[in-house]
């Protein structure tokens, strides 16, 4: 009997794309989803030489049914974004693929993005590499960013010394002024993920993050893809690193974070420059108070 597709494109993403565990199941799930649809869209069994057939009109269906579900959009372009790559592995790399634009996300004012679309970038990016320790790479910078509100530059400007990792870190940022930035378990193990995969190694001296061709990683590099990933989930042309910085300063301060502690946790020199999330989420509590209230 053979072994079901879904477990094999698993099989393939853990073992020779390396990716996480989280994906891994993401993704399977989707596989998953996507031939229980198509077993009763088709009316029969699905092989897997009948995925070359599939055509725009099934995913456009398949995604209807998800959306009616309660699927979110940005969560409707991920589960498309993991259905072209199972249909990629499935059918090989020569094959044409169905052409399909993932739903749009309206665009609005300049706002933080959400947590779930935060994961969903860093995901996206780090898939799209070319090789496992460069999609470590990736993903540990995106953690950075919206995981310690580290800027790009900081993050890119890393050296070998931060290693090994404790619950905090200490980062250099704008006019040389140092400040110690806490570090989640999951920021800590994707730095550390990253470290055991480069081919480059590890120096104290050297750039922790390298680029393809084993010089430092540009900050461009990281926004290019950035760029294709917002544009692959729908998501505003206002999701930039930075972006990722200001979601994390805005997410802390809607928990309730203290603006002194806040303005020490992004490195700002005076405090007017931190108060501008209080307007973020005066305005995110406002939108919330207008769509809720029954009076509004």
């Amino acid at each position: 009997m053979s072994r079901p597709l879904p477990l094999l494109y698993a099989e393939h993403l853990s073992r020779d794309r390396r990716r996480s565990v989280h994906t891994v199941r993401a993704y399977q799930a989707t596989a998953e989803r996507l031939l229980a649809f198509l077993r009763l869209h088709w009316g029969g069994a699905v092989e897997r030489e009948a995925l070359r057939q599939v055509t725009a009109a099934d995913l456009r269906a398949f995604l209807a049914e998800r959306r009616g579900g309660g699927l979110e959009n940005v969560s409707a372009a991920r589960e498309l974004s993991a259905v072209r790559g199972f249909l990629k592995w499935a059918v090989g790399e020569g094959a044409e693929l169905p052409r399909l634009r993932g739903p749009r996300v309206k665009r609005g004012i300049p706002r933080p993005i959400a947590p779930h679309e935060a994961v969903a970038l860093a995901e996206s990016v780090s898939e799209e590499a070319d090789e496992p320790w460069i999609a470590a790479r990736d993903w540990a910078v995106m953690l950075l960013l919206y995981g310690a509100g580290l800027r790009i530059g900081e993050a890119v400007g890393l050296t070998g010394a931060v290693l090994p990792l404790g619950e905090v870190m200490s980062v250099t940022g704008k006019r040389g002024k140092t400040r110690i930035v806490p570090l989640l378990p999951e920021v800590r193990e994707a730095i550390q993920a990253y470290a055991n995969l480069t081919p480059w190694g590890v120096s104290r001296e050297a750039p922790l993050f390298r680029g393809a061709k084993g010089g430092p990683l540009p900050p461009g590099a990281i926004r290019k893809s950035i760029r294709s990933a917002r544009v692959a989930l729908g998501l505003s042309d206002r999701t930039t690193p930075h972006a990722l910085r200001h979601s994390f300063a805005t997410h802390l301060l809607g928990r309730g974070a203290d603006l002194r502690a806040l303005q020490e946790l992004l490195g700002h020199a005076s405090l007017s420059s931190t108060q501008i999330y209080t307007a973020v989420d005066a305005a995110h509590l406002l939108d919330v108070y207008r769509s809720a209230h029954p009076r509004a």
